[in-house]
């Protein structure tokens, strides 16, 4: 059976989620919180169709699809590629932290939002481009009829981004902790079917934006 869906997860929440810091391709661990998040994803997605786990290698988001995988009884298959953005110095630090700290990296990298390298980092760019080659392979490659990719939520919304270039609703949908995103294919190419689920959660933990992902 061919693939008819892919559910995008973001990892559980952070300590560092919680302080507003961030935490870019750092191998910061999910909180108490966090690994509670997981394993009510896990239990709630437990009778969906899933035949393949793909996740960023980060602690936080391979823990996530761990606990996933487990009630699956499948493997979660960790891919370098699926990684947050690489943020430089800016990592470790909270928003007003950076301002005060990086004042014109910051100014830079708000006029240019695809291209600006942060120093010791990358730009949107060149997330965008590793995180959809990864999304490539898998399209690819996994058996049906669903799989499951395990990233952050400046990776999830820039792949999204790029294949639904013009739908406004992913320009500024905030995506939380656990959430689940849904892709379907139809005849014409993928189509977003759902954003930002947490059918699974209370209410939402995370109000940071998508650079503390």
């Amino acid at each position: 059976m061919g693939l008819e869906r892919v559910l995008l997860i973001r990892h559980g929440q952070t300590d560092w989620n919680v302080q507003g810091r961030w935490q870019g391709d750092l191998p910061v661990g999910l909180n108490a919180e966090g690994y509670e998040q997981a394993r009510s994803l896990a239990q709630h997605l437990r009778v969906r169709p899933i035949r393949t786990i793909v996740s960023s290698d980060l602690p936080r988001a391979l823990d996530t699809a761990a606990a996933l995988g487990t009630v699956l009884g499948i493997p979660a298959n960790p891919d370098i590629r699926l990684r947050e953005f690489a943020m430089g110095v800016f990592q470790g630090n909270t928003r007003p932290e950076i301002e005060a700290r990086y004042a014109a990296e910051w100014a830079a990298f708000r006029a240019d939002y695809w291209d600006y390298v942060i120093p010791g980092g990358e730009s949107r760019r060149d997330l965008q481009n590793r995180v959809f080659a990864a999304w490539e392979e898998l399209v690819a490659t996994a058996p049906g009829p669903e799989a499951a990719l395990v990233s952050h939520g400046g990776s999830i919304r820039v792949l999204l981004m790029r294949l639904f270039l013009n739908d406004d609703q992913v320009q500024h949908t905030h995506i939380d902790n656990t959430s689940v995103t849904t892709v379907e294919k139809t005849e014409t190419g993928w189509q977003l079917a759902e954003l930002n689920r947490v059918d699974h959660l209370g209410p939402a933990l995370d109000e940071e934006g998508e650079a503390s992902a």
